[in-house]
């Protein structure tokens, strides 16, 4: 259903107020983790990550926009409402405003359009996440992102492991949500693409390492061995090899209890004089590596 709000005094009108619930204090984000848990919702932005939120088979509570993004999304709108859908959204509120409104009720200019509250998916245990990966076949190379705090940088791995061949990503229970809005922007909505789940414990590797997964930390260390080196060994080259690489934290690197249970641990050597990259950068470059050849 079209909802047209055409003034900033329509705003305090109870009902549409309870509509537009989803869509306020957005640039909070402590508050935004709370309220987007608690009502088992994300928000997607922009028309492209709206499409590749909707191709994935996510449901949404409502959509916001500009009247003249509409006709851009309208096509999308049709086929998120079911077989036989309007494309006014059936019973899914379609709300159109102008801009001045849409950033009173956001905080912040809504420069890409359109906006989706989606229904968050339920996440999968990690033995059914790596078994069902590649359409079934299983995965072979994983990411598991340490304790990121950054969700830029979030959105970066998961664009990276979209592009560069990783079949799943883990995060563990400190890691900033892939699903936060920033996250979701960063990434172009690969963080749909690419199946993950959140892992309970950290570090808890015994359930990667039951199944024949080498486990490869991303760190600085006396011990570690070059990124080239590792890529070369029968841990990734052997046929059917499953290697998961951990990365971690912006600011301190991988716990000292993780780099002590891993298997092996990588670094990429450096030239300058600069001693690391930073998180994003360093997963594009081991993603890469580490591939699946041939």
């Amino acid at each position: 259903m079209i909802i047209r709000v055409s003034s900033l005094e329509e705003l305090g009108d109870p009902a549409l107020g309870h509509l537009l619930e989803d869509y306020t204090s957005l640039t909070d984000v402590a508050l935004r983790r709370r309220l987007e848990t608690a009502r088992g919702l994300y928000m997607a932005e922009s028309s492209k990550v709206i499409e590749r939120a909707l191709r994935a088979g996510h449901e949404p509570r409502s959509f916001l926009m500009a009247e003249r993004w509409y006709e851009q999304v309208r096509g999308l709108i049709a086929s998120a409402v079911g077989t036989g859908g309007s494309d006014d959204g059936g019973d899914v509120p379609v709300i159109l405003a102008p801009e001045e409104v849409l950033e009173t009720i956001t905080g912040f200019h809504l420069h890409r359009g359109a906006m989706a509250a989606m229904n968050r998916p339920a996440l999968a245990g990690v033995r059914q996440l790596l078994a069902s990966a590649r359409g079934g076949a299983g995965a072979r190379r994983v990411a598991v992102l340490e304790d990121l705090v950054d969700h830029t940088n979030v959105g970066a791995a998961f664009r990276s492991a979209a592009a560069l061949g990783v079949d799943a990503v883990l995060v563990t229970p400190q890691c900033a949500d892939p699903l936060y809005r920033r996250s979701v922007r960063v990434s172009m909505g690969t963080v749909f693409q690419v199946p993950w789940t959140r892992v309970e414990r950290w570090p808890a590797l015994d359930e990667l390492h039951d199944a024949g997964w080498t486990v490869a930390a991303m760190a600085l260390s006396d011990s570690a061995v070059s990124l080239e080196e590792f890529s070369a060994s029968p841990a990734c080259t052997a046929p059917g090899s499953k290697v998961a690489v951990v990365l971690g934290t912006e600011g301190d690197g991988l716990r000292p209890r993780t780099v002590a249970a891993v298997d092996v641990v990588v670094r990429i050597p450096m030239a300058g004089g600069v001693d690391s990259l930073n998180v994003a950068a360093a997963a594009a470059v081991a993603f890469w590596e580490l591939r699946v050849r041939g």
